[in-house]
């Protein structure tokens, strides 16, 4: 799970600041006000961690990646290449990462490792971005790469090893090359020194976070008449929402059980899809069948009220093909992903966007995911308030951000919310003027009164 996250002159944001990141951390906002920038900086990190290219730095995108932020000009704050890019992100590991002592025999773990900081400063100024210098960190431990030389040629690196003693081989004082895009060790590091090879390990504990990390845009796909699958299993649900289906059956095919979490008893992804779109309002009931015995084409139908017939998915509201991807991530990925959501409750009606919070809190408390959301709705916001209440969720469990301009750059508020749900420190048109609103309607109705016939 990320624990914090800083980055400094991405996009319109100056400086992040250290966000606190909580298992359900949600992000509100005016439009362009910068929110959608921080899912899109994890996101161009996840896309640059599986790109094949070793000595691209940055895979800032193009019409195949998740996401496309142009240039490093164009990413870059206030497209000034003469600023690096700077990030910081702290995340805790599933188990802990115990590390010999290359030079010892004995079972003592050299490092134990539960929490990992890394940070890395990139330079676009020149033809290309570069790294300047990355690092990971943990307890009194960093271990990274830093700019030694730049020359028009060829740039040379030293290696930070904090307060560990890294052991040259005899014979190789040679500087180091580029690391390998913006995080990793080059092959060279270990063949130039004798006694840091577990470096290796701690670079795919960062590539593996993001192996984790999925994303569902605001606009899923339309519901169609008939869907394929021929046996795949999808690692999520697409970024449109495409392999919702394909997910639902491969679940089916492994036995249908979800990750089992938290649960005292073990539950089906179907039946839990079932429950939720019953609580929303949406639909009565929903089936997946397929066509015809050895076809791969399936059909979804759904009842909308116990007395009515089944219908194709394509001929109920629009709402339960957008919602319905939603679920299905929440319930389909193994324990300990990151899920990126965007407006997730985009085309739902008011109820539906409260019982999303439900949805969120029993992902978070019972499956073990992170959930990172940007939001505008107030209907969610004001279910979550209720549910910390009732204790339903703890509110440290939970971050709220408050995105907004100011002198041309976004800045971030934390809500201050209490142990009963209360935010104390409610920024000033968070959700539109009510207040305003409804003065206004009372001085025109009394207007029109005063212009009426008696």
């Amino acid at each position: 799970m990320i624990r914090e996250l800083r980055a400094q002159n991405f996009k319109s944001w100056s400086d992040t600041g250290k966000l606190r990141l909580a298992p359900l951390t949600v992000f509100f906002g005016t439009n362009s006000s910068g929110k959608t920038s921080i899912l899109q900086l994890l996101l161009m990190l996840k896309q640059t961690v599986e790109s094949v290219d070793r000595k691209r730095v940055l895979h800032t995108g193009d019409d195949l990646s998740i996401v496309d932020l142009g240039t490093f000009s164009d990413l870059i704050h206030g497209h000034d290449v003469s600023l690096p890019l700077a990030i910081s992100l702290q995340w805790e590991l599933p188990t802990t990462l115990k590390i010999k002592d290359p030079e010892e025999k004995k079972e003592t773990p050299l490092f134990e490792i539960s929490q990992i900081q890394f940070d890395t400063s990139i330079d676009g100024s020149g033809t290309s971005p570069f790294v300047r210098k990355f690092a990971y960190s943990f307890g009194d431990n960093r271990f990274g790469m830093d700019l030694k030389n730049e020359t028009p040629k060829k740039r040379e690196y030293d290696l930070i090893s904090g307060f560990y003693q890294a052991k040259r081989q005899v014979g190789r004082a040679w500087p180091l090359p580029s690391p390998v895009k913006f995080y990793g060790f080059p092959d060279e590091v270990s063949g130039y020194f004798q006694n840091v090879g577990f470096l290796s390990d701690i670079v795919l504990k960062f590539e593996n976070l993001f192996a984790r990390t999925a994303y569902l845009g605001p606009l899923r796909e339309y519901p169609k008449r008939i869907y394929t699958w021929a046996g795949e299993e999808p690692s999520d649900v697409g970024r449109k929402g495409e392999l919702a289906i394909p997910a639902v059956l491969a679940a089916r095919a492994r036995g249908n059980y979800i990750s089992p979490g938290r649960y005292k008893k073990r539950r089906t992804l179907e039946s839990r899809l079932a429950h939720w779109l019953k609580e929303m309002g949406i639909i009565e009931s929903f089936s997946i069948k397929q066509i015809a015995e050895n076809r791969k084409d399936y059909e979804v139908k759904v009842r909308k009220t116990k007395q009515a017939p089944d219908v194709l998915i394509t001929d109920v509201g629009f709402g339960l093909s957008q919602v319905l991807p939603v679920l299905v991530l929440c319930y389909y990925v193994p324990e300990h992903s990151v899920l990126l959501l965007e407006q997730p409750e985009l085309h739902l009606h008011p109820l539906a966007q409260s019982w999303l919070a439900d949805v969120f809190i029993e992902a978070v408390q019972n499956l073990g995911i992170q959930l990172i959301v940007e939001s505008h709705s107030e209907h969610f916001l004001r279910r979550l308030q209720r549910r910390i209440a009732e204790e339903a969720i703890d509110v440290d469990k939970t971050a709220l951000y408050f995105c907004r301009m100011e002198n041309s750059s976004s800045v971030t508020e934390k809500l201050d919310v209490d142990m009963f749900g209360d935010i104390r420190n409610w920024p000033t048109d968070f959700f539109g003027d009510e207040m305003g609103e409804l003065a206004a309607k009372t001085d025109a109705a009394m207007k029109r009164q005063t212009r009426s016939p008696a």
